[in-house]
């Protein structure tokens, strides 16, 4: 009876120093939890680009004429105003949805171009994925004066493109816009000289009405006599206006 009295009281306190061994692991595993999720609620800086070197000068130069205080939407003027945003940045500048513009970067040459680079797409993604630093502020980009108004172009003479057209004079082509359009259209507009080389207009992808507006180029384009301007795919729901520095004589 002794001997089994003895045998239980060692039962229980193994069990009961193996049921306190049991609450340490649990206390120090919820420890451990609780040090991981702390961890994780901050990004993990694994990029050398930085707020204050890099995406500052690219959000200076394209965003930030809308993105400002008093603008068309919420500011993003500096680092504490961007940093909440920047997973819908990456996000939209990916789609080319923002900066808005319109035409596809690079098929043809415009003034007003918002539109970002490759590289300045690739900056930001690498930004954002890498913890979304912000660095030094000393090397923070400078904040442009910024106009309350965009510059207008004064009304020019216009040459309507109905399906594919030859000219039969040579012309001066300042710009070039939609006549006629519907939502959701894509369409590309090239300029096919006579010797041959081609001239890309505009490529519109997916059209929004927002972005009725013309599209100036860089520098005037001339075009001689015999050249073709083509529409692909050729959509009837699609006329463009090519914006003239002068009226021509004739066209057709």
């Amino acid at each position: 009876m002794i001997y089994v009295i003895r045998h239980w009281s060692i039962l229980i306190g193994q069990f009961s120093s193996f049921s306190e061994r049991m609450k340490r692991s649990a206390l120090f595993t919820c420890v451990v939890m609780m040090m991981c999720a702390a961890a994780h609620a901050h990004d993990v800086i694994t990029t050398p680009v930085t707020w204050d070197r890099e995406i500052s000068r690219i959000f200076y130069s394209r965003c930030v004429a809308c993105h400002r205080e008093g603008g068309a939407a919420f500011s993003l003027g500096d680092y504490k105003e961007a940093f909440p945003w920047r997973t819908a940045i990456k996000e939209e500048v990916l789609e080319r949805r923002m900066p808005p513009w319109g035409a596809v970067k690079g098929f043809g040459s415009f003034k007003d171009d918002q539109g970002l680079t490759q590289e300045q797409i690739e900056l930001i993604s690498d930004w954002v994925e890498g913890g979304a630093p912000e660095g030094d502020p000393k090397l923070v980009g400078q904040v442009p004066d910024l106009p309350t108004v965009r510059a207008g172009q004064g009304p020019a003479p216009q040459l309507i493109i109905n399906g594919s057209t030859t000219l039969k004079q040579s012309i001066t082509v300042a710009g070039i816009k939609a006549k006629t359009i519907l939502e959701g259209t894509t369409v590309q507009v090239i300029a096919r000289r006579p010797d041959g080389t081609i001239e890309p207009l505009i490529w519109l992808y997916k059209y929004q009405p927002q972005f009725d507006h013309p599209y100036y180029f860089r520098t005037p384009l001339q075009l001689p006599a015999g050249t073709k301007i083509e529409l692909f795919p050729v959509a009837q729901a699609f006329v463009p206006a090519l914006l003239l520095t002068s009226a021509p004589k004739q066209a057709h």
